[in-house]
């Protein structure tokens, strides 16, 4: 979500919640997202929970610059790229499924195969709409998803030699200022 409120120069305040320590299952915490999961984003009476809602609700209350396409066509095309990440890799291997799996497989080995599997899928896709970016030469939700997640697939460890399109636009992402200012290593928690 930081990278949105960053391409977007949208003021946020930024209010940690650390994973480890169980943070999001805090009542306070799932009072405002009952499923005790990041990012929330909370805007006056409004929390709103889950990635993609996010994204397309500042998508419309900002409009400029736009993530989304405005072509039906290539509007799809970036929720479907999107969502192969959203909903096809990042759930199987984020903190609350490697608890569940500790200590019945190995949970770096069981990461690592998801994220190779989803990141194959992506990079086929990327052969039918990339250029510069994921589509074409403009910035978008698709890029948006696909940074943190290529941060994540290094923290297990996978070759992304494989995924030459996904590597060439992870860089190509992070010459932006938006992206830059969001990686994990530049927030006021990072330790």
């Amino acid at each position: 979500m930081r990278i949105v409120l960053n391409f977007k120069n949208i003021d946020y305040e930024i209010r940690p919640v650390h994973l480890v320590k169980d943070e999001q299952n805090s009542d306070e915490y799932k009072l405002l997202n009952p499923k005790g999961e990041v990012p929330l984003l909370v805007l006056e009476d409004l929390a709103l929970g889950q990635s993609m809602a996010i994204m397309m609700y500042l998508d419309r209350k900002w409009p400029n610059p736009p993530i989304f396409p405005s072509n039906p066509e290539r509007r799809a095309e970036c929720i479907q790229l999107c969502e192969v990440i959203n909903s096809g890799i990042q759930p199987i291997q984020n903190l609350k499924v490697l608890k569940y799996i500790e200590g019945k497989i190995d949970k770096m080995e069981w990461g690592k195969y998801w994220i190779e599997e989803g990141l194959k899928a992506f990079e086929n896709s990327l052969a039918k709409t990339a250029s510069q970016y994921c589509l074409d030469d403009s910035l978008s939700a698709a890029d948006m998803f696909l940074v943190p997640q290529v941060y994540n697939a290094m923290r297990f460890n996978v070759d992304m030699e494989q995924f030459p399109t996904i590597k060439k636009i992870n860089e190509n992402c992070l010459e932006h200022q938006a992206f830059k200012d969001a990686l994990p290593e530049n927030q006021p928690d990072a330790s």
